[in-house]
């Protein structure tokens, strides 16, 4: 177990450097280029079978202990330490992240973004897993912090070299905000580490904030969480996202959507919750309201994009509903209650398997027709995707129905839990401020609703194809092989949540309490 939960963190770094050189003449088929995306394919493959192995290899019985732990000395003088390790929040973002990772190297291989050569496409792809497993797997405040940082660079390039129009500015919009939330996070890091004495996340959970002022709490908090919040992405701090979803690729779009987003959000639970929870519990009315507030200006803002006449990129507006729903992801963390948390790491889950599939069918559907605008999409002579490519329009309309929050789909458990915390929030904080925000919430759901549906009416029903037009192609055979691991699992989710919940309760029960482990 230990050995996997190496490989899975140093697999793809080791990939990366194996994808920039030539390929061995035996293994090079049509073309070098189609070697290395081969490679890419292979590489992603084996992390996700070790992820796998992972899952079925833990000890189900006892979810809130850290398994497949490493730990060993790093930087002495720092006392900074390599220590890995899962328990039951993690290791499903670790195998969501494996799973999106593989799916989009699988697409790549078949439909490969435009741009340079796709050895360095390959090498970056292959860099963002590592960094994103990486941050889900340590359990060290500074190798967190390293991993944080390491999917910014591959990122960046990824949406500079291989996306459309607008990627430069995009990609440094993108790396600009990132990098100041990440210096302003560095210093709350490293306060916690310096007055604890420790950087060991563990030991810091255990200890539950004990050996922390009340004080040192409050500027920890407010440090880490503004470098946090930016990655969520919380309104205010959201308007790189939408410039960044619309200029990327798709695999691009579907890897910042489906694991990147995560990784603020599990910084929360990880870190703020249980280290700092004097500092957590002062923040958490304002956390709460930002969260609320985001969830209504997504979806005003997505009401807008989908409106005749307004020229809104449907890329954008799935950007937008990603602000919206992340919205839940907080107001679920600032509840400070079990309910409210696994509600949270749930909805996490659900919005990854569900975006990570709106942006590949958007790009699907950008790719038919040229284009992602909606106007043009929803004209006389537009998608009419039911009529024209009917599997592709079910798809979309699966899609689209639970990312509004179903019930019996992924999307639905998480948004109720996180609007159930909010009911009943920790002791501590005010009930009558955190029934407010669970009926603005409440009311954003039937927003979200309102624009989803919209989307599909606009873009999925029309008339029929007009006589002498060229037929698009319906879903390919590499797509369904693509898309379909995530209908299956947003359905499994919807339908048996205790899959995941099971895995999750005990272990955030033990992170808000405390104790030892």
């Amino acid at each position: 177990m230990q050995f996997l939960l190496a490989l899975i963190v140093a697999g793809p770094l080791l990939g990366a450097a194996a994808a920039l050189l030539p390929a061995p003449p035996g293994l090079k088929g049509k073309s070098p280029d189609q070697a290395v995306l081969r490679h890419g394919v292979t590489v992603t493959g084996v992390i996700l079978l070790a992820a796998l192995v992972l899952a079925l290899g833990f000890d189900h019985d006892h979810p809130s202990k850290m398994q497949a732990t490493t730990d060993i000395s790093w930087i002495r003088a720092l006392d900074v330490r390599i220590h890995l390790g899962v328990d039951g929040i993690s290791l499903p973002l670790l195998v969501l992240t494996a799973l999106l990772t593989f799916l989009c190297a699988l697409y790549s291989y078949f439909k490969m973004p435009a741009g340079p050569s796709p050895k360095a496409f390959v090498a970056l792809l292959l860099v963002l897993e590592s960094g994103t497993l990486a941050t889900f797997a340590v359990l060290d405040l500074v190798l967190f912090f390293l991993a944080f940082e390491m999917v910014l660079v591959p990122m960046y390039f990824l949406i500079a070299r291989w996306g459309g129009e607008g990627r430069q500015a995009a990609a440094w919009k993108f790396i600009l905000y990132t990098l100041l939330g990440s210096v302003v996070m560095l210093l709350g890091l490293l306060l916690i580490g310096l007055k604890a004495g420790t950087f060991d996340m563990v030991a810091l959970a255990t200890d539950n904030g004990r050996g922390l002022t009340t004080s040192v709490q409050v500027i920890a908090v407010l440090a880490i969480g503004l470098g946090l919040a930016v990655k969520t992405p919380m309104w205010p701090l959201h308007s790189w996202l939408p410039d960044a979803h619309t200029a990327a690729p798709t695999v691009g779009s579907v890897l910042l959507a489906g694991v990147l987003l995560k990784m603020g959000t599990y910084g929360f639970v990880r870190i703020v919750l249980p280290i700092t929870p004097d500092g957590m519990a002062t923040f958490a009315p304002y956390l709460a309201a930002f969260a609320v507030a985001g969830i209504i200006y997504g979806s005003l803002a997505c009401l807008a994009l989908v409106k005749p006449g307004n020229k809104g990129d449907l890329k954008r507006l799935i950007a937008y509903s990603s602000v919206g729903h992340m919205g839940f992801v907080l107001l679920g963390i600032a509840t400070m209650t079990p309910t409210g948390v696994n509600g949270a790491l749930f909805a996490n889950i659900a919005h990854g398997l569900v975006t990570g599939l709106l942006f590949f069918l958007v790009g699907a559907v950008k790719d038919r027709y040229g284009t992602a605008d909606l106007d043009t999409l929803a004209g006389a002579t537009g998608a009419a995707l039911y009529g024209r490519a009917p599997r592709l329009g079910a798809l979309l309309a699966f899609a689209a129905v639970a990312s509004l929050g179903l019930p019996g789909l992924a999307g639905f458990w998480g948004e109720m839990l996180a609007l159930f915390g909010a009911f009943d929030p920790a002791e501590g904080l005010s009930r009558p401020a955190f029934l407010t925000f669970m009926a603005i919430g409440a009311f954003g759901t039937l927003l979200t609703a309102a624009y989803l549906l919209l989307v599909v009416r606009r873009v999925c029903m029309g008339g029929p194809r007009p006589a002498g037009e060229t037929a698009i192609a319906d879903v390919q055979g590499y797509e369904f092989a693509a898309w379909t691991p995530l209908v299956a699992l947003t359905v499994l989710a919807g339908l048996w949540p205790a899959v995941l919940l099971g895995l999750t309760d005990p272990a955030v029960q033990q992170l808000l309490a405390g104790g030892p482990r």
